[in-house]
């Protein structure tokens, strides 16, 4: 009984982990982890109007996808 628990758990844990590893290494080969310095290059060399025009981008996109929501007819 604790046997045939043990030996599941282990197929189990060996299924998750190849699928994980395989994830993983399908991002390193598709170039998922490849721009390191995109956020800290943003935060150092981004002057205060930048952040406060990115702002109201996102802003402007969210009011125009509620527009777009009202706007849409109900079927």
């Amino acid at each position: 009984m604790i046997g045939s628990t043990l030996l599941m758990m282990l197929v189990v844990g060996l299924i998750v982990s190849f699928a994980i590893l395989g994830m993983f290494i399908w991002g390193a080969k598709t170039g998922q982890f490849d721009d390191t310095n995109k956020m800290m290059d943003g935060l150092l060399f981004d002057s205060q109007e930048d952040l406060n025009d990115a702002i109201s981008r996102e802003n402007k996109k969210e009011q125009e996808n509620e527009e777009q929501k009202k706007s849409k007819p109900k079927n």
